[in-house]
């Protein structure tokens, strides 16, 4: 089958039987219908603005023009270097997610690496230092400016709730190891040990950081329909995140520290599933878990952040 048939195919799939394949090719092309009629029966072909355009309105994947190969075409994230940057890659994310939230079944799978994004996007400071901590190491050259310099913007702030409500509308499983948190405790020691960051606020973001850990905990108790917390004490995890519905996936890899690769092709995002259901398999669940062992994982979440707690305020009274 050549690659109109099988876009044909898929249109009318996506459309039912009841739809004219014709009329809502027309409609979508902004063409006459006898032009329409010639790109259905093949007797004209689409140009590859048309079948971008096609792929695009009706959720398709490119890569279903390209089924006998081993090619994925993949979407890219924007590239950051400013806050002007910042404010697109947080409208764009909330943009390719925000249809999940119309799906009742949907569901995220997220393999946290690090404390996954949604935490920490917001209102609190942490979500500031994250903000200020992102355009240091993604800007080329590092902000010498100290982090209680730093300013952001209100719609900067209304893009990433926006990405956050889709987050809490869908069924969220994610899985945890023990190095989740550590690259958040490293990057307030950082830039606290450079002098960009005062003890004080430093306290204070260890405090965000143990509210997000006992309102995870908490969710595991009290939200076991909604929210799944997976301890996995084997994998290197990697920060991917699928997004998966009956009638739409989309698979997320990261390739910097917010820059992911975005495919919906059917069977990536199949692979992927099997494979984040097989990494849950071998992974304890907290929401299922006695007290014992969740307040295992979370006690020495809490111990870690207290132990960089104590490197900080050593270094304070060292220095007298």
């Amino acid at each position: 089958m050549d690659s109109q048939k099988k876009l044909l195919k898929a249109i009318r799939q996506r459309i039912g039987k009841s739809a004219s394949v014709i009329d809502e090719i027309a409609a979508v092309l902004n063409i006459s219908y006898n032009a329409a009629h010639r790109r259905v029966s093949q007797k004209s072909r689409f140009s590859i603005e048309e079948a971008v355009a096609l792929c695009r309105h009706y959720a398709l994947s490119m890569d279903l023009l390209f089924a006998d190969s081993k090619k994925v075409i993949v979407e890219k994230t924007n590239e950051i270097r400013s806050l002007e940057d910042m404010e697109t890659y947080f409208r764009q994310s909330a943009e390719n997610i925000s249809s999940f939230a119309e799906y009742p079944d949907a569901k995220m799978y997220y393999s946290a690496k690090d404390i996954p994004l949604f935490y920490t996007i917001g209102g609190t400071l942490l979500s500031k230092f994250k903000l200020y901590v992102w355009l240091n190491l993604l800007a080329g050259t590092q902000n010498q400016d100290r982090f209680e310099n730093f300013t952001i913007n209100r719609s900067l702030q209304e893009h990433s709730t926006k990405l956050k409500q889709v987050y809490d509308s869908v069924e969220v499983h994610e899985v945890w190891n023990d190095t989740t948190i550590n690259s958040n405790l490293q990057q307030i020691f950082y830039f606290y040990q450079s002098g960009l960051l005062t003890l004080a606020n430093a306290r204070l973001l260890c405090a965000d950081l143990k509210a997000i850990l006992e309102a995870a905990e908490d969710r595991c108790c009290n939200d076991t329909s909604r929210f799944h917390l997976y301890y996995n004490e084997l994998l290197i995890l990697n920060n991917n995140v699928l997004l998966s519905s009956p009638e739409k996936q989309s698979l997320f890899v990261p390739y910097t520290m917010l820059g992911y690769f975005i495919t919906n092709d059917a069977d990536t995002c199949s692979n992927a599933l099997a494979f984040f259901k097989h990494q849950v398999k071998n992974s304890k669940s907290l929401n299922e878990s006695g007290t014992r062992d969740r307040k295992l994982f979370f006690n020495k979440a809490h111990q870690k952040i207290d132990f960089y707690l104590q490197r900080m305020e050593g270094e304070v009274n060292l220095s007298f």
